[in-house]
């Protein structure tokens, strides 16, 4: 009666386990129950509904006076107690606290659910040899608590495929902690990660959690570790190995129940070799390394990644774009894409503000990506070694012969016919798939 004008429906029991059996079969949002009842009483209640529903709030109704036992009931994870004769304000106020923390509770279920999915595997695009490789290596890696090297260049998706790792592993209910190694002064990185206590330096005016600390029970992700200065790579060694460490200023170990997965655009064994990097973290951390191809050698996954974006973005932006041009598609995988799939996203992005049709078209792309065509095949004299017939040609018939001939004067050895046409293996293969050769 006196939560009927909460306007929600309102399922009632006759003892525990009535009210056990109906939660069961219809998960509640709220639980309110008193403490003292025949046969299984509201402790035991309490206690199972938080082993089965984990986050469902459950309020006890105790006797006044009998403070104790409303202090236990909070111990064994009560949300809130009102004491009998229950007064109608304070049930209410304490329903609707309830209610909302309920609420609360669900929209971060739905968010979690909505970042498993974004970095479910098969989120991650890709169809060439390597990128299947390595997605093959995500997916076997996550299981695991293995530390992880994610190695490639600027723009390639480390930190998306650390972030699958961690959604895809026992730890995924856990904290995902990204830390930019190269972004944090070195001042400023020991703290960052490993906290510190009040008084440990000028303005350390109270006691800070560290990233470390914040990660427990979860992943940490160290990006661009190559970048890591040397005199903080020992204490990262120490908590690689011994997985505690100390606060700035601490005394006592702090034990860290984290998952390290690293990343670095750097060639850390060059860095070994020139002093600029530890040695023994190295072979810590390379203990399982996944290596993300660029995206100019990745074939046909250029215009696989760019359809991807076009249609994300042309719905973010309510613009009915759902075509790229021939003339656009052949520039997009013509082009060599230093800033890898970062740039292809904001060249696709840019590209759906400017067009104006159903269709996406050169004259959209960026100026570099235009006028970044291959050089004209000319001789040393200045004359041209091919000569534009009057009457116009194929051009897929004439790469598809040039690709038939430069197979067949290495004895389809792929990696020199690459060599012979100035392409990459993987582009190679994309053509010999497009032209359905061999």
């Amino acid at each position: 009666m006196l939560l009927s004008d909460l306007g929600v429906e309102i399922v009632t029991a006759n003892g525990g386990e009535e009210a056990l059996a109906k939660a069961r079969a219809d998960r509640p949002d709220v639980v309110i129950t008193d403490l003292a009842m025949p046969g299984m009483d509201g402790m035991a209640l309490l206690k199972v509904i938080r082993e089965e529903f984990h986050d469902v709030p459950v309020v006890v109704a105790t006797a006044f006076g009998s403070i104790e036992s409303a202090v236990n009931a909070m111990r064994a994870g009560a949300f809130d107690y009102v004491t009998k004769p229950v007064e109608e304000e304070t049930l209410l106020l304490t329903a609707k606290k309830a209610l909302q923390f309920a609420g609360v509770l669900a929209e971060n279920r739905a968010l979690r659910r909505e970042l498993e999915s974004r970095y479910d595997m098969r989120q991650i695009l890709g169809e060439s040899p390597e990128m299947m490789r390595a997605l093959k290596m995500t997916g076997d890696v996550a299981k695991t608590e293995t530390t992880v090297l994610i190695l490639g260049e600027s723009g390639t998706g480390k930190e998306l495929v650390a972030r699958a790792v961690h959604f895809n592993s026992p730890r995924a209910r856990g904290p995902f902690i990204p830390v930019n190694c190269a972004a944090i002064p070195e001042t400023l990185l020991e703290s960052e990660l490993f906290g510190h206590e009040k008084g440990a330096f000028t303005g350390a005016d109270r006691r800070r959690e560290g990233r470390v600390e914040s990660s427990n029970g979860g992943t940490l992700f160290l990006d661009e570790i190559g970048d890591m200065p040397h005199s903080l790579q020992a204490k990262i060694l120490r908590l690689l190995q011994e997985r505690e460490f100390q606060r700035v200023g601490g005394r006592e170990p702090i034990k860290a129940d984290v998952r390290f997965l690293c990343a670095t655009n750097r060639d850390l064994a060059k860095a070994v070799k020139e002093g600029k990097f530890r040695e023994d973290l190295f072979y810590r951390i390379h203990v399982f390394p996944i290596t993300l191809p660029p995206l100019r050698e990745r074939g046909g996954d250029v215009l696989l990644l760019a359809k991807a974006f076009l249609k994300k973005y042309s719905r973010e932006m309510g613009k009915p774009v759902m075509n790229i041009a021939r003339d656009a598609q052949t520039l997009l995988t013509q082009y060599r894409w230093p800033g890898n799939i970062r740039e292809l996203e904001n060249v696709i992005e840019r590209a759906i503000i400017l067009c104006e049709s159903d269709t996406l078209t050169s004259d959209t792309l960026p100026g570099e990506i235009r006028d970044d065509r291959p050089p004209g095949p000319e001789r040393a004299d200045g004359t041209r070694k091919f000569v534009l017939p009057n009457d116009g040609i194929s051009l897929d018939d004439l790469e598809r012969d040039l690709v038939v001939q430069a197979l067949e004067r290495t004895r389809f050895n792929q990696t020199r016919a690459a060599r012979l046409l100035g392409l990459t293996r993987a582009t190679l293969r994309y053509r010999i798939e497009k032209y359905k050769i061999g």
